[in-house]
């Protein structure tokens, strides 16, 4: 990774990420986390105050940044979670069949950038009977800001590590092999273009 990637990237997806509408939506997400939980794009463990670690026995942290891991190291020392850190990208998941019983996905589906294969993979890891949970924002739903989206998003990916700001994500979800039992959309308070989040659970299909 370069300067930007590795040094002031992460600190402007920490701030990002770690602002208030957003810590509402990862308290709605989050605490439904149970068993062994696997959370793709861990970031710099802004969830991690959000799990009740009277349901999760641990976490995989599935994070190939080493900036945001680093960032990270002061919120899982203050947690009570044990993390287990996976330093590979979220299209390659280092775990066997079944493993998870939880598999967490908020604010990283707009940055993969073969959001198939990763969504494939997080079903292969996910036991039968086992819940993907997800807050993620995305295409909106009126025409007007998705011109927006659509004409800001080639820049913008440059600026904020490959985020895409118009990925339709339900139907993303679906097309990965799961089936939505839970869904919630609303815009934040945020600009428009970059608040539209959907949020809910899904089960292997």
């Amino acid at each position: 990774m370069g300067f930007y990637e590795d040094r002031i990237l992460p600190h402007i997806i920490n701030c990002a990420c770690g602002s208030a509408p957003v810590s509402k939506q990862r308290s709605k997400v989050v605490p439904n986390a149970q068993g062994r939980v696997l959370e793709i794009g861990m970031g710099s463990g802004h969830n991690l105050s959000f799990y009740d670690p009277e349901k999760v026995e641990f976490v995989w942290g599935l994070e190939p940044s080493e900036g945001m891991r680093k960032k990270a190291a002061g919120n899982v020392e203050k947690s009570g979670i044990e993390v287990k850190w996976l330093d590979l990208p979220g299209e390659e998941i280092p775990l066997e069949d079944d493993s998870a019983d939880t598999v967490l996905l908020t604010y990283t589906l707009c940055t993969i950038p073969d959001w198939q294969k990763a969504l494939e993979q997080m079903r292969r890891v996910l036991k039968p009977g086992g819940s993907l949970l997800f807050s993620e924002h995305g295409k909106a739903p009126d025409e007007s800001v998705r011109r927006w989206q659509d004409r800001i998003n080639p820049f913008w990916g440059k600026i904020s590590g490959g985020c895409n700001l118009n990925r339709p994500i339900p139907t993303l979800i679906e097309k990965g092999g799961f089936a939505i039992s839970d869904l919630d959309s609303a815009y934040l308070s945020w600009p428009r273009f970059a608040s539209f989040n959907y949020w809910g659970s899904a089960a292997v299909r």
